[in-house]
């Protein structure tokens, strides 16, 4: 499976409206090459070079499996005109949180990992990190990562 970005290259950076210092907004996101018997997929977006350890900017999930990409901007609702659920990010809020390393910080990672799964998850919306990573187990047919990078 293959995760890709109209907006930015795997490994370069994100553009300034996908982080704090723009509009924060999500970015646009497409995948290919999925494997026979995906029944949905799961995204989660991490920084793992935060202070205080890895900070979750996106949890989305039971995306419909028919699915293969998602449009610039996906708005913060709990679930998604599609039934998609989105989780409770590192911010506290629901949807995706923008790029937003300390000032003069080193330059973080900002890893978007897509679940190819064998069901839809059995989560609400709001669900936080270790809720869908619990719930994930067992059921990942197949995952892809696009990391950009981001530094203020």
């Amino acid at each position: 499976m293959r995760l890709s970005s109209a907006a930015f290259d795997e490994g370069g950076m994100l553009p300034p409206r996908f982080t704090c210092d723009g509009d924060g907004v999500s970015p646009p996101l497409a995948w290919a090459d999925v494997p026979d018997g995906t029944q949905g997929f799961a995204l989660l977006c991490e920084d793992p070079d935060a202070p205080s350890g890895t900070f979750t900017h996106w949890l989305l999930y039971n995306l419909s499996a028919g699915s293969r990409e998602l449009a610039e901007g996906v708005p913060k609702d709990a679930v998604l005109p599609t039934g998609a659920r989105q989780g409770t990010n590192s911010f506290g809020d629901l949807g995706y949180g923008g790029a937003c390393p300390p000032r003069a910080d080193r330059e973080h990672s900002y890893i978007f990992k897509l679940y190819a799964l064998d069901t839809d998850l059995a989560l609400a919306p709001g669900a936080r990190r270790e809720q869908l990573l619990h719930a994930l187990r067992d059921h990942v047919l197949a995952e892809a990562q696009l990391i950009g990078k981001y530094k203020r």
